[in-house]
């Protein structure tokens, strides 16, 4: 599993400066977030155009993107005009070489819709895009999330069986899973069976830790109460082959040069991790 850092880890420089910093830190791998992703469909109407300039760079400066967060804020049954937005960040991707890319279900809480109904409008946004990912050579995998407002809240991602149940449905091997750590550890907790039961379909990981209260988005080991060893075994458990990424929102507050720091112990972390 190659160590993998957010580029939203960067999210105050441009995504071609973000990857500098991390290859300047020893880091050859990110995971492209949708702030970056907004950042590079925005320069320009011809996306092939930003695509071949940008695929350049990456191949110059021998960085590896192969996963990529699509629009965060993305509501695929709330909005109409949701897949056409998503259709154009799909191909954008699949021209700079992402091959799992991560979305969430639209969860609807502000209907008065119950959970069957909403996991069906999900079902059906998500069937039609499978007809348009069809021939792609690439994976859209959907990411466990957490409750907002409640623990109360009946999502229909929070765990291994929503989503295994959302994706049978659809029934489309252009599917996968996305483990967010931090979701996981706010709702069922447990690491090891979500991962065993996403087995094979278990595409695209997020790590990130927290006290269990609240999305603290933290790195691994620090006030955190996930326990990444018995993640990684379970990962290696079911061959899971993707990158072991890091999404750390709650690590970026501070300067370039402590962020750096920062990224010295992440790696000794990953190195401790991939021993044990």
């Amino acid at each position: 599993m190659k160590l993998s850092i957010w580029s939203s880890y960067y999210v105050d420089l441009t995504i071609e400066e973000a990857i500098e910093q991390l290859i300047r830190n020893g880091i050859y791998c990110s995971e492209l977030s949708d702030e970056h992703g907004c950042e590079l469909l925005s320069r320009s109407d011809d996306i092939s155009k930003t695509a071949k300039t940008f695929s350049a760079f990456l191949k110059e400066k021998n960085f590896e993107i192969s996963q990529g967060h699509l629009y965060l804020s993305i509501k695929i049954c709330s909005d109409e005009s949701a897949l056409k937005t998503l259709y154009r960040w799909i191909d954008f991707y699949e021209m700079i070489g992402i091959k799992n890319m991560v979305l969430h279900c639209d969860n609807m809480l502000e209907t008065t819709l119950d959970r069957e109904e909403r996991v069906n409008r999900n079902v059906e946004k998500l069937k039609e895009l499978a007809e348009y990912i069809k021939d792609k050579e690439i994976t859209v995998c959907l990411e466990n999330l957490r409750p907002h407002f409640s623990e109360d809240e009946e999502l229909v991602d929070r765990n291994a069986d929503d989503l295994l149940y959302i994706l049978d449905r659809v029934g489309s091997d252009r599917f996968g899973i996305c483990l967010d750590t931090g979701h996981l550890n706010l709702t069922d907790k447990n690491q090891r069976e979500f991962i065993l039961k996403a087995g094979s379909r278990l595409k695209a990981i997020h790590i990130a830790d927290n006290e269990g209260e609240i999305d603290q988005h933290l790195m691994p080991f620090t006030c955190g109460n996930v326990d990444f060893c018995e993640v990684v075994k379970a990962l290696r458990q079911v061959n899971y082959s993707g990158v072991f990424n890091l999404e750390i929102p709650g690590e970026r507050k501070i300067p370039l040069e402590l962020r750096a720091a920062k990224l010295a112990y992440i790696k000794a972390c990953y190195d401790y991790l991939m021993r044990s």
